[in-house]
């Protein structure tokens, strides 16, 4: 298992209301793999240096997840696909 670091941008189409459950939807995916979450930060609204998909802003959520590689390339797939998510970055947590 490895700790990963995921950034996710959501369009800001999507009422606040409904982020939390966006995100714990697909976090499923990391608690059926035997993942953990440690950590999760929802930043809100805010500005994008630069348009995606002609949007100016996005609601953006920082999560720190315990997982192996196979169930985190699952989750960013699954990111990546839905509709309501503009960006994903997935990043692993060096070891110390």
């Amino acid at each position: 298992m490895r700790k990963y670091e995921i950034m996710a941008i959501i369009d800001p189409d999507v009422n606040e209301r409904q982020v939390s459950p966006l995100v714990d939807k697909h976090l499923q995916v990391i608690t059926e793999g035997k993942g953990t979450i440690d950590a999760i930060d929802i930043w809100g609204r805010r500005h994008l240096a630069y348009p995606i998909n002609k949007k100016h802003e996005g609601i953006y959520v920082l999560l720190n997840v315990t997982a192996t590689p196979a169930v985190v390339q699952e989750f960013d797939r699954l990111m990546t696909i839905d509709e309501q998510v503009m960006r994903t970055k997935v990043m692993r947590m060096d070891a110390k």
